[in-house]
């Protein structure tokens, strides 16, 4: 008999577990709804044409792919097959694969629902994306994202919505982050001085890696690759990076002769007003301009966003990455036909959150309770009366549980304990005859004997 066990890079989440997930879910979609997001759900399954090409030659290497139903070797080339050409034969087996992310199934939504949506389009989403990366700690192969995104709106009040939301839900969540900012035209300002597109996009896929391998691993990398200019195009960027002040950096960019073009200025121009907006609130997390920053998904257009944890609580030999990022992505729906329609979005990553969480020992300690009271009782004949008040309190909105049988009261106690519940309500022989229940906080260790109808006054006060 073989040994049960998960693929790697999966996890199974226990009710303890659980609840402390969807106190940080509720959190994020409380904040989504304040700020007039509404919820859509899209397949796990997406057709592979509709994913391939969205996320770089590295994401499209990180597609699930889900092999055709029934003999899917049917119509296979024999030939490729002899000679092992896998790449080759992938679209002759697969044509499905899990979803790498909730972006690109969001804007084919759009696209085939373009009659129904009134623009801009605002949505949430909150579910699993699959990547066939390697393993390890802060990284899986299955893991969930909570976005946020708005289509068909221009307006640099988005982004600013977008800095507010996460300003909002990890103040909330009681985590210090720094949400780094950055726009991709000031890093298509670089195009020319790297002479050309491609030279270009290698550049942009390298720099992306700076928060894994830092300033040396990336030069070495541009410098072994013999990307022109390369290193010292990189070199800048990091100085300016090192800059305090936004307007020094500003300044530097501008200062430099061979990115002093129209993609800098738009950048620029961009940048300036999103700030100019953001004067007039008061965020309580950290905003920085990284001009480092690049996000390695080829589909962004405009302003992008990184959030990272640091909170001093967390452990000095705690190490993850961002949890959290997004921008603008003026062109993605033009791909399935839909021109015209910017979009700006954000993602938190739940599983890194809840990471950091736990490891710092954030959660508060209601945060996986699930039951507020329990009916604890002496004999039998007490369950009709323990039932009855507990229907009285779930109507009041208050979570019961009736212990299932008259075991004795530490067993009924131990089980309450282990679950966390506040409050257990004691039916005895004298409770029963006498209209009364003794009440028992499980934290204080008080307890007093109230008549049955002030129980709901007693406990939601």
């Amino acid at each position: 008999m073989d040994k049960p066990s998960l693929p790697s890079g999966t996890r199974d989440f226990g009710p303890e577990v659980m609840m402390r997930r969807k106190f940080i879910i509720g959190i994020i979609e409380n904040t989504f709804k304040k700020f007039g997001f509404l919820p859509l759900e899209t397949p796990a399954l997406e057709n592979l044409k509709t994913l391939q090409g969205k996320y770089g030659d590295e994401g499209d290497q990180l597609l699930f792919k889900v092999l055709n139903n029934g003999d899917f070797l049917a119509k296979a080339d024999e030939s490729l097959l002899i000679a092992r050409d896998s790449k080759a034969i992938t679209s002759q087996i697969s044509d499905r694969g899990l979803r790498y992310d909730l972006t690109v199934p969001l804007a084919r939504y759009v696209v085939m629902n373009r009659d129904k949506i009134h623009f801009p389009f605002k949505r949430y989403q909150i579910q699993p994306v699959w990547r066939a990366d390697r393993p390890q700690k802060g990284r899986y192969r299955e893991f969930w994202q909570c976005d946020a995104d708005i289509l068909g709106s221009q307006g640099l009040s988005n982004e600013a919505d977008l800095i507010q939301i996460y300003d909002t839900a990890f103040s909330a969540l009681d985590l210090q982050i720094t949400i780094r900012f950055n726009h991709r035209g000031i890093l298509d300002a670089f195009a020319p001085w790297l002479q050309g597109a491609e030279n270009h996009a290698r550049f942009m896929q390298l720099i992306d890696k700076a928060d894994k391998i830092g300033f040396e691993g990336v030069l070495k990398e541009i410098t072994a690759g013999n990307l022109p200019n390369g290193a010292e195009a990189w070199t800048f960027l990091h100085g300016i990076s090192q800059l305090s002040d936004t307007h020094e950096k500003i300044a530097a960019l501008q200062k430099q002769p061979h990115i002093n073009n129209a993609a800098l200025t738009k950048g620029l121009e961009e940048t300036k007003a999103l700030l100019a907006l953001l004067q007039n609130i008061s965020l309580s997390q950290n905003l920085t301009l990284d001009v480092t920053l690049a996000r390695g998904l080829s589909y962004y257009t405009g302003m992008v966003m990184e959030v990272v944890a640091n909170d001093t609580r967390i452990p000095a030999d705690f190490r993850i990455g961002s949890i959290g990022g997004g921008g603008r992505y003026d062109n993605l729906t033009g791909v399935f036909g839909l021109k015209d329609v910017t979009g700006v979005g954000i993602s938190f990553g739940l599983d890194r959150i809840y990471d950091i969480m736990d490891a710092a020992v954030l959660f508060p300690s209601n945060a996986n309770q699930s039951t507020a009271l329990i009916f604890c009782c002496m004999d039998e004949n007490g369950m009709g009366t323990a039932f009855s008040l507990a229907s009285r309190m779930r109507n009041a909105n208050i979570a019961t549980e009736v212990y299932p049988s008259a075991a004795k009261l530490k067993k009924q106690l131990d089980y309450a304990n282990h679950k966390g519940i506040v409050w257990a309500a004691i039916l005895g022989e004298q409770e029963i005859e006498n209209g009364t229940v003794s009440i028992k906080n499980l934290i204080s260790g008080e307890q007093e004997t109230i008549p049955q109808d002030r129980l709901l006054s007693h406990i939601s006060k």
